[in-house]
């Protein structure tokens, strides 16, 4: 798990930066990274940032803290998790430093970013909101890579929607860990890497011939081998190595009926106990709306539904990708034409300074000046620049990488808002279609 905190630099930044970056704290600077700027002349360089804002506020930079577990994480993977956080946080806009601290019980990462940005100078508004937004990266940083998650209090507050919707729904011990096992299978490359996140969000594994799985609060253990034919061992390895999809259910054995016809004889199907404890949860109502949505799809079998929310999503996932290398082209565009202005804007003085018959003179009077066009020399040669690029036709290329940007994610908003709606049909369709077959409601305690 991991635990953020943030707080603002009003002084001394080159003393905090200095902290995070003890060689005696981060493995001599192995831990040491940084984005938009160097890390040696990082305060100098989100100075000449902040001196471009209209609106400077009172900020230099904000501190962010992330603390994991102890025994949780290695050095490079927290190193690593504390550069995306720090490039999710500031969006390829602000410079910033991130070190990975060894020398406690717990490893911890510190990133130190400006408090402005150097793409339009705007200043970084650090609120309530904002820091539950970081919060949510962080938690989402660690469920990707296998870490738990701090609960913040008891009650709805910090439980997953899966969990909030088993618990709203009555879903049973079983139910809740097939959603987890579902939720979990696109996300884990192994057998055993899903074990690990399921024992991370709080299950308890007990090993042997049949693996078997205790949440919170259950009184047995669950056998994965129980929860269907999709969930035995050798299942949920074809699942997590793609050679296996989960099985569509159908009321019946014929599995080309109509899905309008069988859930018609579903709703029919007044009488079963299974009906009548869904239709405490769900309604006819709902039942109406998937049946229109169905016909209005033209979704005449469950194994159309299936295929097209599979189609849907790896749709949704291209779409992904191309917002990620759109945002990294943007990202890197920025940082060069940041160097390739503040090398134009400093050129005379460094010419100067070349020309200078007392050069430790002129530098000691034009010191930051010269180490901010050094460290834009750099940089530029780092990138393979050769020859200086026009900075007017940069800023409007990247004026149209912006709009682009904005249209890719604005279509990916709209695909992930189409997988939702028919996830949520999908739901609704195994609900009905399930609720006639089971012969009792069941019991608060299960069999393993």
């Amino acid at each position: 798990m991991a635990v953020t905190k943030i707080k603002p630099i009003k002084s001394t930044l080159s003393k905090a930066l200095d902290y995070i970056e003890n060689p005696d704290k981060t493995d001599g600077k192995m831990l040491v990274s940084s984005f938009g700027c160097s890390y040696e002349t990082a305060d100098i360089e989100f100075g000449y940032t902040l001196s471009q804002a209209l609106d400077k506020g009172n900020n230099l930079a904000f501190h962010l803290i992330q603390s994991f577990a102890p025994g949780e994480v290695d050095y490079e993977k927290a190193h690593e998790i504390g550069k995306q956080l720090a490039d999710a946080v500031t969006k390829g806009q602000h410079e910033y430093v991130v070190t990975t601290h060894i020398d406690k019980g717990h490893i911890h990462n510190h990133i130190i970013f400006c408090a402005v940005n150097f793409v339009d100078h705007h200043k970084y508004n650090s609120n309530k909101r904002s820091y539950y937004g970081i919060r949510n990266m962080s938690d989402k940083l660690c469920r990707e890579n296998g870490l738990s998650v701090v609960v913040p209090g008891k009650g709805s507050k910090g439980k997953s929607y899966a969990e909030y919707q088993a618990e709203k729904t009555g879903t049973s011990w079983k139910g809740k860990l097939k959603i987890a096992v579902d939720a979990l299978i696109p996300q884990v490359s192994s057998f055993e890497e899903l074990l690990t996140r399921l024992q991370a969000a709080g299950y308890e594994i007990k090993p042997g011939k049949y693996v078997s799985c205790r949440a919170p609060g259950q009184e047995r253990f669950t056998r994965l081998k129980t929860l269907g034919a999709d969930y035995t061992e050798e299942a949920i390895r074809e699942r997590i190595a793609g050679r296996r999809t989960k099985a569509a259910k159908a009321p019946r054995e014929q599995r080309g009926v109509s899905l309008l016809i069988d859930i018609e004889n579903s709703i029919k199907a007044a009488q079963s106990k299974g009906y009548e404890q869904w239709a405490k949860i769900h309604n006819l109502k709902q039942a109406a709306k998937t049946m229109n949505f169905l016909t209005e799809h033209k979704i005449e079998q469950y194994a159309d539904l299936v295929s097209r929310i599979e189609e849907m999503s790896a749709e949704s996932g291209q779409a992904a990708d191309a917002l990620k290398n759109a945002e990294k082209r943007l990202a890197d565009m920025a940082v060069l034409i940041k160097n390739v202005s503040t090398y134009q804007k400093t050129k005379p003085v460094y010419d100067a300074y070349r020309k200078a018959k007392n050069r430790e003179k002129y530098r000691a009077g034009q010191e930051q000046a010269i180490i901010l066009h050094e460290a834009a020399a750099r940089s530029l040669k780092a990138a393979g620049i050769a020859k200086l690029p026009n900075l007017a036709a940069l800023q409007a290329e990247y004026e149209a990488l912006q709009t682009q940007k904005e249209a890719l994610y604005a279509d990916y908003g709209k695909l992930k808002k189409k997988v939702r709606e028919y996830d949520i049909i999908k739901q609704n369709i195994d609900s009905i279609l399930q609720a006639d077959r089971q012969p009792e409601r069941e019991k608060g305690t299960e069999r393993g």
